[in-house]
């Protein structure tokens, strides 16, 4: 058994399909078949049920996978100890980051950064919620940016702010007329909101109570995009929750209610696997963003270079 050929199965395990595996580890199809096949008798298990398209993970499967994830991860780690400065930031980091806050927020502040780490290249991917957790915990993912709390014990969340969330009504909507918007002034009739997958879906539905939305009677659309929201709103008719951020000045203006206090907020947090050793880099993204946010958010000015394991 080498560390390749759990490298290998790792891959397989993530693509679940041999070709895709075989070009992650810049491998040919046939070396790679032939490595999980040769480990596979060695160990005595079946690792992969063939006959399922795409690939199934067998139960002991499972087991073996995530014990080999456990190794890998600790030979990084070995590897991040001996070769590599918790100070030193410079070569290419993954970035995910929620497509409800990638739009507003990416533009704000990656100027800034770039120009501050010129040896730095963020590689940035828009994602959603759910995909970025379990990449991140695979590891695939450098550093995320979302929607916290998570409560996923292999990760480490360092709260950046915490966002107001406003009302975005069609203009002849009786919500307007109101000088600031309570949560009782909110019916589902009407409610738009964002397609399952979307972690601000269920935010919306939260802050509302509501388990659900009627909707207008003769259309129903889930919403991909905060934008695409606000487009149906305006040429049909109802209401949504928006993020602060995604507010677009006096364009947005005249469709924009706020909350009384205390206003409902999500909290936004840099997100990284609990072995992650750039310390650094998490410091001088976090002030990256802050310096860059609206002066009106709350936020959190207290990580400085926290050794967190």
């Amino acid at each position: 058994m080498t560390l390749q050929q759990l490298q290998y199965v790792l891959a397989l395990d993530t693509h679940r399909h041999f070709v895709k595996a075989a070009q992650s580890c810049f491998v040919t199809q046939p070396t790679l078949t032939l490595q999980v096949k040769k480990l596979e008798d060695e160990i005595g298990l079946i690792l992969f049920d063939r006959s399922r398209q795409p690939l199934e993970v067998t139960p002991m499967g499972e087991a073996f996978l995530q014990k080999a994830r456990r190794i890998i991860n600790e030979v990084l780690e070995l590897k991040e100890l001996v070769n590599q400065d918790r100070n030193q930031i410079a070569g290419n980091f993954k970035v995910g980051i929620i497509p409800t806050l990638s739009p507003y927020l990416l533009p704000r502040f990656i100027n800034d950064f770039i120009r501050s780490n010129q040896e730095t290249k963020l590689i940035v991917e828009e994602i959603q919620s759910e995909r970025l957790i379990d990449q991140l915990i695979r590891r695939e993912f450098d550093i995320g940016i979302l929607a916290t709390p998570l409560n996923e014990p292999d990760l480490v969340e360092i709260p950046l702010f915490y966002e107001p969330f406003v009302v975005y009504a069609d203009e002849g909507n009786d919500l307007l007329n109101l000088a600031e918007v309570s949560k009782e002034s909110l019916k589902p009739n009407g409610l738009w909101i964002l397609k399952k997958g979307h972690c601000f879906r269920n935010q919306t539905l939260n802050i509302c109570e509501f388990e659900s939305s009627e909707r207008h009677k003769n259309l129903e659309i889930e919403g991909g995009s905060i934008d695409t929201l606000k487009r149906m709103i305006q040429q049909v008719s109802g209401y949504t929750l928006i993020p602060d951020l995604s507010v677009n000045g006096e364009l947005d203006r005249p469709h924009i209610v706020r909350f009384t206090e205390p206003q409902p907020v999500r909290e936004i947090s840099i997100v990284v696997h609990k072995h992650f050793s750039k310390d650094r880099l998490v410091d001088e993204l976090m002030q990256s963003i802050l310096q860059n946010i609206p002066k009106n958010f709350h936020r959190n000015n207290h990580f400085r270079t926290v050794n967190w394991r």
